[in-house]
């Protein structure tokens, strides 16, 4: 094979091989770092509406803070093994209470003070009409949850004689984002793999070509030219 020949079946199988290699470690991280899921009841409006699309990063509960919305699992509680999602309100230690107030007046209040809530449906800090109350003091290891719509959300308050409501850490199973520059870069690293390999793949075709060239160039031996005994 001549010198140039031999240089682009190296850059091939280098260019291929980080190609694979890129693709599979941003595969691989991408299927463990995140996931996606689609939102089906109204329990989360006017944040989330059925049907549409959300992403989240999976972390344990140990990464949770108050005002994330999460995906959490709890079928001795639901009867089903489907991913819920809320919104933490209070985490281990804290002191939650509703409600001063009715209607788009009232607040629900989180260790005395009054919970700033701008992502609730109506303003409603709770179902005013059903008038559920409540002054919970959340375990450690454990998280309050309601749903944004307090109207049609059966979070927390639906099972307040059950630990006050609230949910291990260990049942949650990742946390919604709305930022997408890390799966963005991790998209933009799977195409740039899929170029690679290409790319690889094509300096391989081209080798060969410039191998079998090469080869037609080589003027045949002359009938007269006999070898020695």
């Amino acid at each position: 094979m001549s010198g140039k020949g031999r240089g682009l079946a190296i850059a091939a199988v280098v260019v291929g091989v980080v190609g694979v290699l890129l693709g599979l470690g941003g595969a691989g991280y991408a299927r463990s770092g995140y996931g996606g899921s689609v939102m089906r009841g109204e329990s989360m409006r006017p944040t989330y509406r059925p049907g549409d699309r959300i992403m989240f990063e999976r972390i344990d509960g140990s990464q949770v803070r108050r005002g994330d919305v999460v995906l959490f699992s709890a079928p001795d509680r639901y009867g089903f093994d489907d991913l819920l999602v809320e919104r933490v309100v209070a985490v281990g230690g804290d002191r939650v209470s509703c409600c001063t107030g009715k209607g788009p007046g009232g607040h629900v209040t989180l260790n005395g003070r009054p919970l700033q809530e701008p992502y609730v449906r109506g303003g409603q800090a709770d179902d005013w009409l059903a008038g559920t109350h409540y002054d919970v003091r959340v375990p450690e290891g454990r998280l309050f949850l309601l749903g944004d719509n307090r109207g049609n959300a059966q979070d927390s308050r639906a099972f307040l004689d059950d630990q006050g409501g609230t949910v291990p850490l260990s049942a949650v199973r990742g946390r919604v984002i709305d930022d997408y520059t890390v799966p963005g870069l991790v998209g933009a690293a799977l195409i740039v793999a899929a170029v690679l390999v290409l790319t690889g793949v094509g300096l391989g075709i081209a080798a060969v070509a410039v191998r079998r060239r090469t080869r037609a160039l080589v003027p045949p031996a002359p009938p007269w030219v006999m070898q020695q005994p």
